[in-house]
């Protein structure tokens, strides 16, 4: 399967990785409503079996949850191990209300909290999550680059940064990769953060490829509106009315064009993402066996370029 070498780093990557969000289940502001562990278990089984080599996550999916069943589905896993991608900045109290912190002392015991719950001695990429606040930005990436020449991380990334404060992170050490949100829907990417990293040799893991659900071709009216109180989308615009129609409409195209190639629609919505020269992976959650499976089309699909052309007049006049 083709692979890509991940910014400056050693890993080469393939296309699609597992996301691991939902696998945190609920109980949490940003949780997708409840989760069954053994369905992750078998999610992240299927991932790792149809050829995606590594696997996202965060510290605060689920709140630790999400990096120990991780650890529990690889410790029943036979074959080989993964890349795993982890987060930090993200903490949370005894009433699992999360805030953003950036000093040393919290991202060096974030990791060590990482490193237990995932049951390893190395984060293979470890990544600041958000860059709030932004005083402290330079402060954590010192100390990221401190835990990769202590060992304890092989390769340090950024998660939603901009072109400015990736620059000022570079001033201290190399970033390896930027992971932002990119898909049909949101493009803002396209003006200067890609060009930047192309520019700079950063390697580029988008996530929400599918808009956390909404491109899959799963998503209805009706089941938008029963999306349960504990499921973050459940307050988000682009699942509410006017957004959610227009929304649709664009799925209907995706539908098309992938009953014409005969993969599932969600394979297109990752396969559009993955066209831009900057991406080196897409990350692809998947709370199912059958979901994972579905979408792991995009490992090796690929739109044609009047393909991509018939989405881009699309979005352009309809949306």
């Amino acid at each position: 399967m083709k692979t890509s070498l991940l910014g400056n780093s050693d890993m080469e990557i393939t296309p699609v990785g597992f996301g691991s969000w939902a696998v945190g289940g609920s109980g949490y502001a940003f949780g997708w409503g409840d989760q069954d562990d053994k369905e992750s278990i078998h999610a992240i089984h299927a991932a790792i079996e149809s050829g995606m080599n590594w696997i996202d996550t965060a510290a605060v999916y689920g709140l630790g949850h999400s990096e120990e069943v991780i650890a529990q589905a690889l410790a029943e896993y036979k074959g080989d191990r993964p890349l795993i991608f982890t987060k930090c900045g993200m903490v949370w109290d005894e009433k699992n209300e999360v805030t953003q912190h950036l000093k040393a002392g919290s991202i060096r015991r974030e990791c060590e909290d990482s490193l237990r719950r995932l049951r390893t001695d190395v984060i293979d990429l470890y990544q600041i999550h958000w860059p709030n606040p932004d005083e402290d930005i330079e402060e954590a990436w010192t100390e990221m680059a401190r835990l990769k020449q202590e060992g304890k991380v092989r390769w340090i990334g950024v998660s939603n940064f901009s072109v400015d404060q990736m620059r000022r992170a570079q001033e201290i050490s190399p970033i390896t990769s930027l992971q932002p949100p990119y898909n049909m829907l949101r493009r803002s990417i396209e003006e200067k953060i890609l060009p930047f990293t192309e520019e700079q040799g950063i390697g580029v893991i988008v996530y929400s490829p599918m808009l956390s659900g909404m491109l899959t071709g799963g998503m209805t009216k009706e089941r938008a509106a029963g999306l349960s109180s504990d499921d973050w989308r459940s307050r988000n615009p682009e699942f509410q009315e006017p957004k959610l129609s227009r929304n649709l409409a664009l799925v209907d195209l995706l539908k098309e064009i992938g009953t014409k190639r005969q993969v599932p629609t969600a394979a297109v919505a990752v396969a559009w993402v993955l066209h831009h020269s900057a991406v080196t992976g897409a990350i692809v959650g998947g709370r199912s066996r059958s979901q994972v499976e579905g979408v792991a089309r995009a490992l090796e699909f690929r739109l044609s370029q009047e393909e991509i052309q018939n989405i881009k007049n699309f979005i352009d006049t309809s949306l």
